[in-house]
């Protein structure tokens, strides 16, 4: 953490908080205002037990009139039994709102990840602040995990402290009587003003103890994080199914165990947080607790004083006793919890850098002609693109004319620029320089979400999800079985689809259903593509998603896959000519331009071409 907490102002951290207040209200509105109602119920209602019980205490020891104190009894029976309602009540409806808090806290974040610019995903500054924000959130909820808990604490302080003095403020006007001999020196003013100096004095001064204590762990955020990467990669490490065997093999349990067990580690038994807690915060947490006992005692003694000298009865010194206990409790709180907010400012302030990430990408307003025909022409138009931060181009000067219907094969080696110009296609990134024309308009004048409906892209890495098979399919909840089951079909899962019992709501995998399945690598490569299908985009792409199979294997897939694109574009990306050299028109991409465009035909005719050369180079691997 590189923003210090020690030297957040008071004006700062109310900024930060109010506006983590207003962010969790205009998410989570109903959990707010259902813990806010609780703060209020629970801060003021102890009070009227106190009151009445004092009440009682006193008929017990002065009149005993038994009608006033059957009275009262009832009086206390009767509240009692509201306040318990009330308060059962209004924790059913707090915690039915509160329900998950951890992870709608989470969501605010991801909801960031899932809408900002696809550029700031490959961001590694990006992916570093998530993961110090997460990190901070799981080792001592710091950020918008200690917002409420704070809020509702400060609340619950203020209440609890003018309750408190509304029924304590007496304790310091009532005064003990001419025959009450050297007590009567209490009447004074200047003993009230100085009980009350010493009482305000180790109220606030046990808080702050407190809080300094607690600034450690905020100070040494970092080490902290640091240490629960390593926990959360090395401790869940058995838990990890796809490399259960390379541990194994290799004796990875050594490295495991070498970092799980290191006594000197952040949080080891004799690690930092071990030496502070045994030194400055064992000392400064126990300093705390002192200074409340001595409240204590110097309440008890100024009670007891006037108690003794005939000031008021037994009941009174319960009641202030009691409420004077409150006032403390809720002046400490109330530092306590303006201590925490302070302190938990520059992580909100982390939360605030990452959801204020710009998205720069313009989105765009013209609406996408929706063509019956599906007449689209694509232009790449002297196109040149780097990522952020690098200064070598991905793409260079890359002209290229393609139309709907055609099948458009783009080869390469690793690292040509092949996935880039996909990634421009579907406008997850705009271009450095240069354009690309839809029907002659610029990508960028289109509304950004209408736009990427036209594409259905199998990526390298595609990724299925732990639901069931249909909504993986369609991408929803609500799906149309008969379209599914087309798509699974013509993409070659047919035979398996029909072996499941449950068919398209069989769950993939098991993490949220013990009757899921896993599916081959295989299998999901034809999810993935039937996926595709049920989009019924006119441009669909398959980005090397059969790049672990080999070449006949994979050839045999774009074949097929060429038979149910029917009248859409398809493009194809691979590094094995082999399996595209069906296509209308091969593109070969080299260092990041287009080199040679041409028919398969054509381009291995040409015995001084790139492609000519990576034909036979693969040669032994291709069968005709």
């Amino acid at each position: 953490m590189k923003k210090s907490a020690n030297k957040v102002s008071a004006k700062r951290a109310f900024a930060a908080n109010r506006r983590a207040l207003g962010l969790l209200y205009s998410h989570f509105p109903q959990m707010v205002v259902s813990r806010m109602v609780s703060v209020v119920w629970n801060a003021l209602t102890p009070y009227a037990g106190i009151y009445l019980s004092a009440l009682v205490i006193d008929e017990l020891s002065g009149n005993r009139d038994a009608g006033r104190l059957w009275q009262l009894v009832c009086i206390t029976l009767v509240s009692a039994a509201v306040i318990a309602l009330g308060t059962a009540l209004i924790d059913r409806w707090k915690n039915t709102q509160s329900a998950g808090e951890w992870i709608r806290l989470d969501r605010v974040t991801s909801e960031k990840m899932l809408d900002t610019d696809y550029v700031n995903l490959d961001d590694t500054h990006t992916s570093e602040m998530l993961s110090t924000i997460r990190q901070n959130f799981n080792g001592g909820a710091w950020g918008l995990g200690k917002v409420m808990m704070c809020f509702e604490g400060l609340c619950s302080s203020v209440l609890t402290v003018l309750g408190g003095i509304a029924l304590t403020v007496s304790l310091f006007v009532v005064k003990i009587p001419a025959d009450g001999g050297a007590l009567t020196v209490l009447n004074n003013p200047l003993a009230a003003v100085g009980v009350i100096a010493v009482m305000l004095a180790v109220t606030f001064v046990s808080p702050i103890l407190d809080n300094k204590a607690g600034s450690y762990f905020a100070k040494y955020a970092d080490a902290h994080n640091l240490q629960n990467r390593y926990f959360s990669f090395f401790g869940f490490l058995g838990y990890n199914r796809d490399i259960a065997a390379d541990v194994r093999m290799y004796r990875q349990d050594k490295i495991c165990e070498k970092y799980n067990r290191n006594k000197k580690s952040t949080f080891g038994s004799d690690g930092l947080f071990a030496h502070l807690s045994r030194g400055p915060i064992g000392l400064l947490s126990a300093a705390s607790a002192a200074v409340s006992v001595v409240f204590t005692g110097v309440v008890y003694a100024f009670v007891c004083m006037k108690a003794l000298a005939g000031a008021f009865g037994l009941g009174s010194v319960t009641q202030y006793v009691a409420s004077a206990a409150k006032v403390s409790g809720g002046m400490s709180g109330l530092v306590s919890n303006i201590g925490s907010m302070r302190n938990n400012t520059p992580f909100l302030e982390l939360v605030f850098d990452f959801l204020d990430i710009p998205d720069n990408m313009y989105k765009g307003s013209l609406t996408v002609e929706k063509r019956r025909d599906r007449k689209y022409n694509v232009e790449f138009r002297n196109v040149s693109f780097r990522y952020p931060g690098c200064d070598s181009w991905a793409l260079r000067n890359v002209n290229m004319k393609f139309e709907i219907g055609r099948r458009l094969a783009v080869v390469g080696m690793n690292g040509s620029g092949k996935t880039t110009f996909i990634k421009l296609l579907c406008r997850l990134y705009d271009p450095t320089e240069g354009e690309i024309l839809l029907n002659g308009i610029d990508i960028r004048k289109y509304n950004y979400r209408e736009y990427m409906d036209i594409f259905s892209v199998v990526f390298q890495d595609f990724g299925l999800l732990s639901l069931k098979l249909g909504e993986n399919v369609a991408g929803r909840m609500d799906y149309d079985r008969a379209r599914v089951v087309d798509c699974l079909e013509k993409a070659g899962f047919g035979a398996r689809l029909a072996k499941l019992r449950d068919g398209t709501e069989t769950y993939l995998y098991k993490d949220y259903n013990k009757n899921g399945i896993d599916v081959s690598g295989g299998e999901a490569q034809k999810i993935a593509i039937a996926r595709s299908l049920y989009k019924d985009a006119p441009f669909i792409v398959l980005d090397e998603p059969t790049a672990a199979l080999d070449p006949v294997a994979e050839a045999e897939i774009y074949s097929k896959f060429d038979e149910i694109a029917g009248d859409k574009t398809a493009i194809y990306i691979s590094h094995r000519l082999s399996s595209c050299k069906f296509c209308d028109e091969i593109a070969v991409f080299n260092e990041g331009s287009v080199i040679q465009q041409g028919s398969h035909a054509e381009l291995v005719a040409d015995t001084c071409g790139k492609y000519y050369e990576l034909w036979h180079a693969q040669a032994q691997y291709y069968t005709e």
